[in-house]
């Protein structure tokens, strides 16, 4: 895959986590009575959006995942791999402690968190191999 791919579909993986990250701080804020991701008890976004697991630090954790998309789509229009390594790996790990939490402590699962954290791992497996592509020298 050349630069130009790489980074088109980096780009495209971020404004898709945006739109995943930018529901889930929506209903964080607006707090609606219904979810579409709210399926039984198990499966449900209102117990992670409403719930424990809305805020680290007092800081909504959705906007902490929509501001990392959006660190690794301005990382990718720059043309910055190393930055988008870096978002990328701390975007799996953050979203890796919350799906263990969910999973183990509050004992939900919330598909659009799912899908956060496998879009996150794409961008991290894209990113690695990426990283490991060899320069070419165009002197």
């Amino acid at each position: 895959m050349n630069n130009n791919t790489y980074y088109k579909i980096i780009m495209l993986l971020s404004v898709f986590g945006m739109v995943l990250a930018f529901y889930l701080f929506y209903n964080y804020l607006t707090r609606p009575a219904f979810q579409i991701c709210t399926i039984s008890e198990t499966i449900n976004c209102d117990e992670v959006t409403k719930g424990t697991l809305s805020t680290l630090f007092g800081v909504p954790v959705s906007l902490v995942g929509l501001l990392g998309y959006l660190g690794i789509l301005m990382a990718a229009s720059l043309a910055k791999p190393k930055v988008i390594l870096g978002f990328a790996l701390f975007g799996t790990l953050f979203c890796l402690r919350l799906t263990i939490l969910e999973i183990f402590v509050v004992k939900v699962i919330c598909p659009v968190c799912i899908a956060c954290q496998i879009n996150m791992l794409v961008i991290l497996f894209l990113s690695i191999v990426h990283s490991k592509k060899p320069v070419l020298n165009e002197s």
